[in-house]
């Protein structure tokens, strides 16, 4: 069969463009260019065009706006919405210092779930015990969201790493045998880990090869899960689950990737987001006895 290969300045970017290949049904492989320094795509000669045209409309659907930029190396992004995220802990943090029903109404409290107050699985998520276990969130979670959303897309990357949080609470009220009361984006932050050490194994099975990424990307984030959720005094059950559900999402999500990167999607997907902080606060300063 005679190939043709389209150039690619990295090798994410030569995955990103063989997974919106796939999925419009032209076949293609991934490899290192022997002709000069980087990465390839190679597809039939007679399915060039098509594949050129697949990968010019790719670019156009999944366009990067101003707040998401290449960063150390090309096809690496970052998407500085993460600091809005770091904003709002923050604005919340101020609210609730202020306002004692906001802590009360809101905390992660195993027996108010136990009768129906579901809410406080999400709302716990924006409070703080004091600033130096906000600061913590706020700096981690900037630099990992803002990973997290320049891969998934900001909307998608956003909601992933925010279900996430919420499950690595469930996981810890369904393994409370006692009464507890927890309360941290933690889990959220744990959640863009997960989200982040799955995409070597994704990408290793689109495209079989050396092993060196698939290790390196889950030790990677396998150490920074015991540095940033086992120390002394933390949830350490809610942030496992954060972790483990930003594993499982991360499955799911780098399978439609292209897909997922697409502006509706994440307008979509940033709408739900809103709409999951309104809503179970509205119900927690509304209901919550």
């Amino acid at each position: 069969m005679i190939t043709a290969d389209i150039p690619a300045r990295s090798r994410l970017e030569a995955m990103d463009w063989s997974l919106a290949l796939i999925s419009q049904g032209i076949e293609s492989t991934v490899h290192r260019s022997e002709d000069r320094p980087g990465w390839v795509v190679q597809v039939s000669s007679f399915e060039y065009e098509a594949a050129v045209e697949t990968i010019r409309l790719y670019h156009a659907e999944n366009r990067g706006w101003g707040l998401r930029r290449e960063v150390f190396q090309p096809g690496l992004l970052f998407d500085w919405v993460s600091i809005i995220w770091s904003a709002l802990l923050c604005a919340f943090y101020w609210l609730h210092e202020s306002r004692d029903q906001m802590r009360s109404s809101g905390v992660l409290d195993t027996l108010a779930i136990d009768h129906g107050q579901w809410w406080r699985l999400f709302t716990a998520i924006w409070l703080h015990a004091d600033l130096a276990h906000l600061a913590s969130n706020a700096m981690f979670g900037f630099l990992l969201l803002g990973f997290t959303m320049g891969r998934y897309g900001t909307g998608v990357g956003l909601l992933g790493a925010y279900f996430a949080g919420a499950a690595g609470n469930v996981l810890s009220w369904l393994c409370s045998s006692q009464p507890k009361l927890g309360l941290g984006a933690s889990g959220m932050v744990m959640g863009c880990v997960g989200l982040l050490a799955i995409q070597s194994i994704s990408l290793w099975r689109k495209h079989p090869g050396p092993s060196r990424a698939l290790t390196t990307g889950l030790a990677g984030g396998g150490f920074l899960f015991l540095l940033l959720g086992v120390a002394p005094g933390t949830d350490v059950v809610a942030h496992f689950g954060g972790f483990a559900s930003g594993l499982l999402l991360g499955i799911i999500l780098n399978h439609w990737l292209p897909t997922l990167r697409k502006p509706l999607t994440n307008l979509i997907c940033a709408l739900v987001f809103v709409i999951l902080v309104l809503w179970p606060w509205w119900m927690a300063m509304t209901r919550a006895a």
